[in-house]
This record gives structure tokens, C-alpha cells and sequence, in this order.
């Protein structure tokens, strides 16, 4: 004798062993022993044997028709085995009731359960409900199944299309189609933005990357609203000097110039000028309203997002030809560069000139300064500056670090199409702690923290960037900057491209016109400001390292497919190329020395990532513009 028996939602079969009146020890066709309680035996049966039932009994279920039950079946509670015999018309065989048992608990829209063995129709309006939301999800699924074979096939749905910069940062998966795209996803292997981009969803890895990034941190587009520049609010002064900038080629946002005036008792007055948005765009302004909402310009090879608008930033750039609103700095340096006393002003400054770097380094480096100096324009005043900041430097404790080190710009050629799209990249290669570098750096230390201290002194609060311990991290309290050698060090000297500049400019401008600070102590609005600006710069920063890694494999691409770059070990399998700031595992590297020239071949790149795998070939005689492990470790 067999039974039928349910565990765990299935049914099954078993041969009894023994049985007591309320209790049977049985045993399946797999041959598992089973103690069964009597109340939960289904059926009794002779035949079949045990093992053939479940077979027999759904091929029988496949003639059963779910729509026919439910009509026959009354509006009561009913067994299966009832029913069996109505719908048959004799006793039912073992195998007739089980394959109606089986239709009945495969339509569970049709036949709710009651109990073991036991079912109730379902009432009309909720089997139409059901029905109709089956046919819902029928449709819905027949929707994702398209969009994910348009997708494989390498068209883009037009729903799919209208939802790719949601689908880049936070995809909703309650709509078909990002179902449709996770589906195409799992089924060719693709990932997310490969599969994108197969599509002609974006027309290069560049334009998914900017996508992206846009997505993310500009939702509502780059473009600024509808504006006016207000011109600046205090009656300013014109101050008797000839201010000259110093600024990379590409630079528009110019936010400092300097100058050199005698005093008449020896030494110079020395002015540090910054340019002065927060005179003519005040705290709660509507382009403040935008500035505090991208608190930096983003930069990144080829292209930038301003902070500002860019007749916001012509108004107050400081433009060679042109008198400029400006907080200035002017330090009273003695003839052996010793500062005697400083005094800040808001003014306005005649900008003479524009100085570039690409102009002034040939002839203004560390070379032509050990011997002398050719004749041009503004030799005297950059050679006194850079005097000067050489004895700053010493000053602070904190020789600059790196000096063997080297710096990359980029430059992107957006008029050349290449195979990777419009854009060809070059980049250079400058070394790190240039007389010029020195100089600017320098004079920027001095203006932060000098207007740093005289804020905490006046006890009007500010934004600082601190280190101690190790830890760099921003603060609305003055505190040390280990790193720098300063007692404190408020951000002031870029408010057209830092929103913590613009805001530390606003505090000092009212301290120096005697007016109330924007922000009082302990102001919630001024650490929001702070936090906000901290999270936005390092995301900024991210993108920026990430953009110039993927203009790093562009270049690589267009010296061709036999190129082969040197570079020298970093640490382990790390290897950092010669020419472009790029950084690669290596993992066919042999245990070489830090520091160790290499050559290396391109075999694969990943502009997605972006990343490539690179083979070594061969160690190389060592190269004198090689970084050590140890000045690499401090980039």
C-alpha cells in the first residue's frame, strides 16, 4: 500500500512500511525513510507503484483544463478527491485524482487553498482581477524581452534611450525598461557602460564618462540660469601699483597678481592681489545661490565647469589692461626680505599684464637664475619675488618636497577627429618646483595664512584647511597646517573657482569695511558650507584623476599600435610610466628594485575603466629623470 503525502509545498509518494492508528513510518522512491502523522496523508493508494505516480500523474494534468474545473467545481469548500469523482464521473484512479490535485495547486489565481487537499473557487471578481494583472505581467515581460533583444542586437530603444543618464547613477528597477537592460546585461556578458556604448548610447568611452559624471553632480545641466553680474558695492580707491599675474596659458580664471613698490626707507612694499567677486556678489545673491550650489570649477583635460558664469568671472578676472576690483595683501619687506608688518585693503588694481608661464620659463628657471638673468620685461620684479620666496620658504621650516618630481598638462585639440572620436591629446611633462612655481606658491602661503590669522585674531570665523597628525582636514576654527608650517591656513586666494575662497573673502572684506560678517560664530549655514564644499571638491578631484587617466590612454593609442612606453617600478607590481602620469599593474613584472627602468607593451585598453593590461619586456639602463620610491610616495 502508498501514500500521498505533502512536505515542504510538493507532493510525494511513499511506500508504507508500518502504520498505527495514528502514525506510519514510510518510505519514498529515493528510498528516505519518512514518519508520517495519519492527518497528513492525502491519499491512500495501491497502485500505481509509488515511484510511477508523480510521472503518470502529470501527464494526465496536461489534458485537464484549468477554465473547465473552475466552471464544474461548486461555490463551497471542496477535497480534491471529491472533485476528482465529479469531474471523471466513477471513482477516480490513483493517478487521475493526483493529476487533478496538481491542476488545481498550479492555478492558485483559480482554486485557493484551504487546508491539505482542500480548495474553494475563487470568487469571480477577484479571478478577473488576477487574470487581468497575469496579462499585466505577461505584456510587461513581453516589453523587457524586446528591449533586451533590440539591446543585444546593438540598437538602442527609444524608452531605453530616454532614461541612460538615470540607468549611469541610480537606475530604478521597477521599470521594464531598466529590466530590459539588466536582462541584456546578464544574458551577452556585458557590463553596464560596455553595453551602452555597443548600443550607440553615448558615441565614445569619453562621452559616457562625462555623462556619467554630469548625472551625478550636475542633474539639471552645466548651463546657469538667467543672471545679472552686479558691479561692486563699495566705493574702492585705485591703487597707485603695476600688477602683473602669472597663470598657465590655458588659465581665464585669474585670481591673484602681485606688485613691487619702494618704500622710501628701504625695501619694498609687496602686494598680493586678489581678485574681489565677494565685493559685487554678497552673501544669499542669486549668482551666489549658483556658486554655492557647484562650490568649485571642475576641472579636467580639455574642458572645465566654472563656478562662476563666464561674464561673472571676465567682470572680475584680473585682465592685463584693465582696473580690477581686488582685496589686497601688501607686506613690508626690509632689503634683507625680512617682513617688517602687512596691511589688507579692498581696492581697485591696475592690472598691467598677463604673464604665461610658456613665456616666461625659458628664460626665468633655476639655470639662467644660478647664472644671469637675460634682459625682459619684468625680469626684476619676478627675480626679487622669487628671492623673497625663498626666504619664505625657509622661513616655514618646509623646503618643497618633491623637487625631482614632475607635472603634466594636458592639451586637448578638440578640431582633430581621431579614431577615439574628436580630440588629440598632448601632454607635457614639467618639472615640479619650478623658480615660478616656488614663487606663486609661496606668496599664496603667506596671503591664506596671514588673512587666516588676522580673521581668528578679530574673531571672525573662516574656513581652514589643517593638517596635524597627518590628517588634512577642513575647519571653521584656526588651527595648524603641520604640513605647510603655518599656524593656520584659511583658503582665500581663488574665489572665482573655490566657493570656500569666495566665502572667506566675504568675512575678511567685512572686517576690513567695518561691516558685520556674513557669518557670525558657530553659524550652521558657514559648516554646511564647508562640508559640502569638502564632499563636492574631493568628487571633483576624482573625476578630474579619472579624465586625465583615460586622456592618458588616448595618448598612448596615437603613438601607435607598436609603441612601447618605459616607465620604472613604483612598489611590487606597480609600475608608473615615464612620460604620462599613468600608474599600472604589471603582473608579468619579475621581482625588480624600486625605481628600476623598464619597457613595457600595450596589449590591451579599457577605456570603461579606464584601465590596460600591460606585459613587461625588458629592464632598461637607469634614467636621471626617474622618480625615487621615496618622492613618489609624497605625490
Amino acid at each position: 500500500m502508498h501514500v500521498l503525502f505533502e512536505e515542504d509545498g510538493a507532493f510525494k509518494p511513499a511506500t508504507i512500511l508500518t502504520q498505527t492508528d495514528t502514525s506510519l513510518q514510510v518510505e519514498t522512491p529515493h528510498g528516505k525513510r519518512v514518519k508520517l502523522k495519519t492527518a497528513n496523508v492525502l491519499m491512500r493508494f495501491d497502485r500505481p507503484a509509488a515511484g510511477d505516480l508523480m510521472a503518470a500523474a502529470e501527464r494526465e494534468a496536461e489534458g485537464l483544463e484549468t477554465e473547465f474545473l473552475y466552471e464544474v467545481c461548486g461555490d463551497d469548500e471542496f477535497a480534491f478527491t471529491d472533485l476528482a469523482q465529479d469531474y471523471f464521473g466513477h471513482v477516480p484512479n490513483a493517478v487521475e485524482s493526483v493529476a487533478l490535485l496538481l491542476k488545481l495547486q498550479a492555478s492558485p489565481i483559480h482554486f485557493h487553498r484551504k487546508g491539505k487537499g482542500r480548495f474553494r473557487k475563487a470568487p469571480p471578481e477577484i479571478l478577473q482581477a488576477a487574470l487581468a494583472g497575469l496579462e499585466k505581467k505577461r505584456l510587461q515581460q513581453e516589453t523587457v524581452e524586446r528591449y533586451a533583444s533590440e539591446l543585444e542586437a546593438g540598437r538602442l530603444p527609444p524608452e531605453v534611450a530616454a532614461i541612460v543618464t538615470q540607468l549611469l547613477v541610480k537606475p530604478d528597477r521597477n521599470r521594464l525598461e531598466t529590466k530590459g537592460v539588466e536582462l541584456a546585461c546578464e544574458r551577452s556578458g556585458r557590463t553596464l557602460p560596455q553595453l551602452l556604448l555597443a548600443c550607440a548610447a553615448f558615441p565614445n568611452a569619453h562621452a559616457y564618462h562625462r555623462a556619467r559624471f554630469l548625472s551625478e553632480h550636475f542633474p539639471d545641466g552645466i548651463e546657469f540660469p538667467p543672471h545679472e553680474v552686479p558691479a561692486p558695492v563699495h566705493a574702492l580707491s585705485r591703487a597707485d601699483v603695476r600688477a602683473f599675474s602669472i597663470d598657465d596659458a590655458t588659465t581665464t580664471e585669474i585670481d591673484d597678481a602681485f606688485s613691487i613698490t619702494p618704500r622710501a626707507t628701504g625695501g619694498w612694499h609687496i602686494g598680493i592681489h586678489i581678485a574681489a567677486p565677494g565685493i559685487g556678489i554678497p552673501q544669499g545673491a542669486p549668482l551666489d545661490a549658483v556658486a554655492r550650489k557647484r562650490l568649485s570649477t571642475v576641472y579636467m583635460p580639455g574642458d572645465k565647469i566654472t563656478m562662476l558664469p563666464d561674464d561673472a568671472v571676465s567682470a572680475y578676472t584680473l585682465s592685463e589692461g584693465r582696473d580690477c576690483p581686488a582685496v589686497s595683501l601688501y607686506v613690508d619687506v626690509n632689503a634683507d626680505y625680512s617682513i617688517a608688518g602687512h596691511s589688507s585693503r579692498v581696492e581697485i588694481v591696475p592690472v598691467i599684464a598677463n604673464l604665461r608661464h610658456h613665456d616666461i620659463e625659458p628664460w626665468f628657471n633655476e639655470t639662467t637664475l644660478a647664472a644671469e638673468l637675460p634682459d625682459a620685461p619684468w625680469r626684476d620684479e619676478l627675480k626679487l619675488l622669487w628671492e623673497f620666496a625663498t626666504v619664505l620658504e625657509a622661513g616655514r621650516g618646509k623646503p618643497s618636497a618633491n623637487q625631482n618630481a614632475f607635472d603634466f598638462n594636458f592639451y586637448v585639440d578638440w578640431d582633430v577627429e581621431t579614431a577615439d572620436g574628436p580630440g588629440l591629446v598632448d601632454i607635457q611633462r614639467r618639472k615640479r618646483g619650478s623658480p615660478l612655481d616656488k614663487l606663486v606658491a609661496e606668496l599664496m602661503i603667506l596671503a591664506n595664512s596671514t588673512w587666516g590669522r588676522v580673521l581668528a585674531d578679530a574673531g571672525i570665523p573662516a574656513i581652514y584647511r589643517a593638517q596635524t597628525g597627518g590628517r588634512v582636514r577642513m575647519t571653521t576654527a584656526a588651527a595648524p597646517h603641520d604640513g605647510l608650517g603655518v599656524d593656520c591656513y584659511a583658503w582665500s586666494s581663488s574665489p572665482l573657482r573655490r566657493y570656500v575662497d569666495l566665502v572667506n573673502q566675504r568675512q575678511l572684506i567685512a572686517l576690513l569695511s567695518n561691516e558685520p560678517a556674513p557669518f557670525g560664530k558657530g553659524s550652521a549655514e558657514l559648516a554646511a558650507a564647508m562640508n559640502d564644499f569638502e564632499l563636492a571638491y574631493a568628487a571633483y578631484a576624482d573625476y578630474q584623476r579619472q579624465m586625465e587617466r583615460y586622456w592618458c590612454l588616448r595618448w598612448l593609442r596615437q603613438k601607435g599600435p607598436d609603441y612601447q612606453p618605459e616607465g620604472h617600478v613604483w612598489r611590487e607590481n606597480l609600475v608608473r610610466f615615464n612620460d604620462i602620469p599613468l600608474v599600472v599593474k604589471v603582473p608579468s613584472l619579475p621581482n625588480l628594485d624600486a625605481g628600476t627602468h623598464i619597457r613595457l607593451a600595450i596589449e590591451r585598453y579599457d577605456d570603461l575603466a579606464p584601465d590596460l593590461v600591460a606585459r613587461y619586456v625588458e629592464t632598461l639602463a637607469p634614467d636621471a629623470d626617474v622618480l625615487t620610491t621615496d618622492e613618489e610616495d609624497g605625490l
